[in-house]
């Protein structure tokens, strides 16, 4: 019977080697709030019709997501991220979230507003206190979203924005959703799509039940 010899990487064997080299991929991530199928869908459609009226490739870019965080970290650090972030939703409660006409970040950006700020807020600033968790390095800082806004287009040229705004500050929309969990999307470092990770439910339980939860 003839036995296979394990392969070596610079003497290491190489399902080890393959296996410690994954951990230290760099992965990026991104943490959001997703509204229902019917508003999403209802968005897409804006989106659509921008991109066909001021030919801006950005209005088609991305899902339709409300984003709460963004950071870059090494995989092996995925399940501390994981853990701490399900500690923070299993506290949180679901909340209404309400949409509203437009707005713009002069000059580039084109959203739709959120009128329900404050317990979007609150949430950011729960999940900022694990900053030192989702920073890689002083290069790679996580970035937390202050002000809330589901986007259209971003990274407009000026013709695209003056004449966008133009149209879009006289226009009017209104939608809500139930936020009753928040998801963590991932992609490798360079990769253009995000995949989901993990899905964190908001179960509004005592601080005594969540600090538990951590040992079992």
């Amino acid at each position: 019977m003839q036995i296979n010899p394990v392969k070596k990487v610079h003497g290491t064997p190489r399902a080890f080697y393959d296996d410690y080299t994954s951990q230290l991929r760099l992965n990026e991530y991104m943490l959001v709030l997703l509204p229902h199928e019917e508003l999403r869908n209802r968005v897409l459609q804006i989106r659509k019709d921008f991109y066909e009226t001021y030919q801006a490739p950005s209005a088609l870019a991305g899902k339709v997501h409300l984003a709460l965080a963004t950071f870059t970290q090494l995989e092996i650090m995925e399940e501390r991220i994981v853990n701490r972030l399900k500690t923070v939703g299993m506290g949180y409660h679901p909340f209404k979230v309400e949409l509203k006409d437009y707005g713009s970040f002069p000059s580039h950006t084109l959203f739709i507003n959120v009128t329900t700020k404050l317990p979007i807020q609150n949430l950011v600033r729960e999940i900022r206190e694990s900053q030192r968790l989702l920073k890689l390095d002083n290069e790679h800082k996580p970035h937390f979203l202050d002000d809330p806004h589901l986007a259209i287009a971003r990274k407009l040229l000026p013709w695209q924005y003056e004449k966008g705004w133009l149209e879009y500050s006289h226009r009017h929309f209104t939608g809500r959703f139930i936020a009753d969990c928040m998801l963590l999307l991932k992609r490798r470092a360079g990769d253009k799509t995000y995949q989901i990770a993990q899905r964190f439910e908001f179960m509004n339980l005592p601080v005594s039940t969540k600090q538990g939860e951590l040992f079992v």
